[in-house]
């Protein structure tokens, strides 16, 4: 008798970015400040869809946007979604969706932490190297406001 297991899968099938932009509307005179000391905001949210139910297949996209600010002006921005198709199946729920929240965006990170720094050098400005985000962190704290937030709708008589 043959046993009826799925096995589990994560694959990282492709890479790519889905969207892109930079801008920097003080340019050139930007580059002649010499106070030039940028404040860096950072907004990073991860989104994904299934594009196949039968074979697990979803695509993953972190979405950064990043503002540079130099005197209370706007040196730079970065918008990027950083995108990815995976193959995942095989898993329980919980693990599913951790592979989808945490697994598969610190696959894509490394790629989008080259794109912004590739982005902003040409763009004339110095490196900016993204530090290492904990993906599993920020999706402990989504199912901890989740569950707090379920606890809120509780009607008690």
């Amino acid at each position: 008798m043959v046993a009826d297991t799925q096995s589990v899968v994560f694959n990282f099938d492709r890479v790519y970015i889905k969207d892109a932009s930079f801008e920097s509307p003080r340019c050139p005179e930007v580059f002649a400040d010499s106070n030039y000391e940028p404040k860096v905001d950072v907004q990073l949210q991860i989104s994904h869809q299934c594009l196949d139910t039968e074979v697990g297949q979803y695509e993953v996209i972190i979405n950064v946007t990043i503002t540079a600010t130099s005197n209370k002006k706007t040196a730079f921005l970065v918008e990027l979604q950083q995108a990815g198709v995976f193959t995942i199946r095989g898993f329980e729920p919980k693990q599913h969706e951790r592979a989808l929240e945490a697994a598969a965006p610190n696959a894509l990170f490394p790629f989008l932490r080259e794109n912004i720094n590739r982005f902003v050098t040409e763009g004339g400005f110095p490196s900016l190297l993204l530090q290492p985000v904990n993906f599993e962190a920020m999706y402990e704290q989504k199912q901890n406001s989740e569950t707090d937030s379920l606890g809120d709708n509780i009607v008690s008589h």
